[in-house]
Parts: C-alpha cells; structure tokens; sequence
C-alpha cells in the first residue's frame, strides 16, 4: 500500500490532477446511483424518518470538481501522448 502511495507522489502534478479528477467523477457517478434509488422508493414517510443526504448537490460538486481536475490536467496529459 505504501508502494503505491510512493508511486502517486512520483507523478508529475498533471497525472495527479487527472487521477484526483477520475475520482471525483467516480464519486459523483456513485452520487448519481444513489439519488436514482432514493427517487424510485419515494416514500415521504420513510424519508423523514430516515433523513435527507444531498445527493444532487454532491454530485454536482464532485462533477465540477473532477471536470475543473481533469481539464487543468489535459494540455499536459495531451501533450505527453504525441
């Protein structure tokens, strides 16, 4: 585990930019399924029993903060296929 730790903080700064931003895409594509569900089983009841988690806004947040990410990462990443 500590290998791969090592490993990520080699990259350059573009790679890392990239990777944190797949991630955060990861987690809004999570966001994303979880609000479907909620939306599905729309009991009221159930949900103000159970509480209320942000999904949409979560996933807007990780979608913005994975895209900015990804496309600070992208001339440097572009640029190292060619």
């Amino acid at each position: 585990m500590t290998h791969l730790w090592v490993q990520f903080e080699l990259l350059s700064d573009a790679a890392q930019l990239a990777i944190a931003g797949g991630g955060f895409w990861v987690l809004a594509a999570f966001c994303s399924v979880m609000e479907r569900l909620r939306n599905r089983k729309r009991d009221v009841s159930q949900l103000e029993r159970v509480g209320f988690m942000p999904w949409t806004t979560l996933f807007v947040l990780c979608a913005i903060i994975g895209g900015g990410c990804l496309a600070m990462s992208l001339p440097v990443v572009l640029g190292s296929l060619v």
